[in-house]
């Protein structure tokens, strides 16, 4: 007879089962979207690999004839160990081993194999003890439940709150407590000569685990400086992204999900090529919207013109928007834009937002990053500019970054095709950011655009004063495409066919 009721193995115990098998391959797909890109293909392949894993354990169950209880420890404890390591371990891999693919899906596959033993193993212990029907029921009913609390807790409350490697030390902390638990409630069930054994191993693992838990920042952070190359000064673990800046000879860099965003160094020759041909492109532009750009060095940019009432910043994050404050080198190099009292805040998603506002602006500022994934790649499609077409108003002028029409020039010129579907005049340009090289963008409006005889855009307002890059003759320059970044055939980037994400992620894959 098993230790006191069987339903508190039943209940707690699929409930745990299936809520850190969930984790385990949720923190596989996130670390592999996060080191890898291309969030719905690694995401894919993934929930394949751990599905057939499960289908594998279930199957290699049948095959255990004996000692079904010790079994079904020793797969939790092995689970604990495997699992709660998996995150930092991966972490590390990336850095230093070449074959991280080949460890990443190895250790998906055993972790699904593991996973996929559990639950078999606990209905042929509890099989004595209910009523067939009865069994299953319980068991599918919480083994569905504790996928719901995994898939709640995990973007809620685990990531933003303990980050991905103390999430997955968490988990593998409580399969080694439902492993040394199980010694006590199916202990009429296992060989008392291997029982000290089992605790022993338990405990063992759990130590580790504690102590990783305790450490993974030190991990976390020494595992970031050797990805990124460069010391870490600052990071920030929000709902949305991991931040994180950098220093490096006297200056900073940050970086968003592993990715780098702007150098301190050389930042201003990309913000002023992206802001200014917008506003010289207006007579006395006064309210402007900035979507992206919660570093707010686009509007730093803005507030140069005197001209200017206000400005609407929409960032997502409300980590990115207030990271001036929590970093204030940031603070400075903005020039403490986000502070000035014209400046309004929105933390929205831009797509529900421009759908929702019913503001009109002179001037768009377009200051997203790359469309490394689909939830990217939906601000760049013929929907969200025909929304953001209801914004403007008559004379309205628009500027997109567009990644680098050198590296990537399907996804440039699919972003400027993209616009033209969508009823905009759209100009190509470009400038040489020396931390990115030559980088793209478009000047758009719903109105054509007249170029001047040098070849830029005519001018309807002075450019500022206090600029380091652009003067009036380089600003037409940037409209001067070279031989090697002339157009190419795309197709438009569509809500509902996001070619743009397939495309920049074949580009940067093969030549970033």
């Amino acid at each position: 007879m098993i230790h006191r009721a069987p339903n508190y193995l039943l209940y707690l115990n699929v409930l745990v089962i299936a809520t850190c098998g969930l984790i385990y391959e949720l923190l596989a797909g996130t670390l592999a979207s996060y080191l890898l890109g291309d969030s719905v293909t690694q995401f894919s392949l993934i929930i394949g690999v751990y599905l057939s894993a499960l289908g594998v354990g279930s199957w290699i169950s049948r095959y255990v004839e004996t000692r079904v209880a010790r079994t079904f420890i020793e797969v939790e404890i092995a689970l604990a160990l495997l699992g709660g390591l998996s995150a930092p371990i991966l972490f590390v891999a990336f850095a230093h081993i070449a074959w991280f693919r080949i460890l990443l899906f190895g250790s998906v596959f055993a972790i699904g194999i593991l996973v996929g033993l559990e639950l078999p193993l606990l209905m042929r212990i509890l099989r004595d003890h209910l009523d067939f029907r009865e069994l299953v029921a319980r068991v599918l009913t919480f083994d569905y439940v504790g996928a719901l609390v995994a898939s709640i807790l995990f973007p809620i409350l685990l990531v933003p709150r303990l980050g991905l490697v103390r999430t997955s030390l968490l988990f593998g902390l409580l399969n080694a407590v439902v492993g040394l638990w199980g010694t006590y409630l199916l202990r009429p069930l296992l060989s008392q000569r291997g029982l000290a054994g089992l605790r022993g191993r338990a405990f063992l693992v759990m130590g580790i685990l504690v102590v990783c838990f305790i450490k993974a920042d030190t991990l976390t952070l020494w595992t970031e400086e050797a990805i990124l190359q460069t010391p870490i000064v600052y990071t920030k673990q929000s709902p949305f992204q991991r931040i994180v800046v950098t220093e490096d000879r006297g200056a900073f860099q940050l970086h968003l999900n592993g990715h780098l965003q702007f150098n301190s160094r050389d930042e201003y020759r990309y913000h002023e090529a992206l802001v200014h041909p917008a506003m010289t492109a207006m007579v006395d532009p006064r309210r402007i919207l900035v979507l992206g750009g919660g570093d707010g060095l686009a509007v730093r940019e803005i507030l140069r013109y005197p001209s200017v009432e206000s400005v609407t910043l929409v960032d997502l994050d409300p980590a990115m928007t207030g990271l001036a404050d929590a970093f204030p080198p940031l603070a400075e190099l903005s020039g403490h834009a986000l502070s000035d009292p014209r400046v309004t805040v929105i933390n929205r998603d831009a797509f529900v937002w421009i759908d929702e506002s019913d503001q009109t602006f002179d001037a768009v500022i377009v200051d997203f990053p790359d469309p490394g994934s689909y939830s990217v790649g939906k601000l760049y499609t013929t929907r969200f500019f025909n929304l953001l077409r209801q914004r403007l108003s008559d004379q309205a002028v628009i500027s997109v970054q567009c990644t680098s029409p050198l590296v990537a020039p399907q996804s440039y010129w699919c972003i400027l095709n993209t616009l033209r579907a969508a009823g905009y005049d759209a100009l190509p340009y470009h400038a040489a950011v020396p931390t990115f090289g030559v980088w793209g963008f478009a000047l758009a409006s719903t109105r054509p655009l007249k170029l001047s005889a040098d070849g830029g855009p005519e001018l309807a307002s002075a450019l500022p004063q206090g600029l380091r890059f652009l003067n009036r003759s380089n600003l037409a320059s940037l409209f001067q495409l070279p031989v090697d970044v002339q157009p190419v055939e795309t197709l438009p980037n569509r809500l509902n066919d996001q070619v743009l994400v397939r495309y920049y992620d074949q580009e940067w894959r093969s030549g970033g």
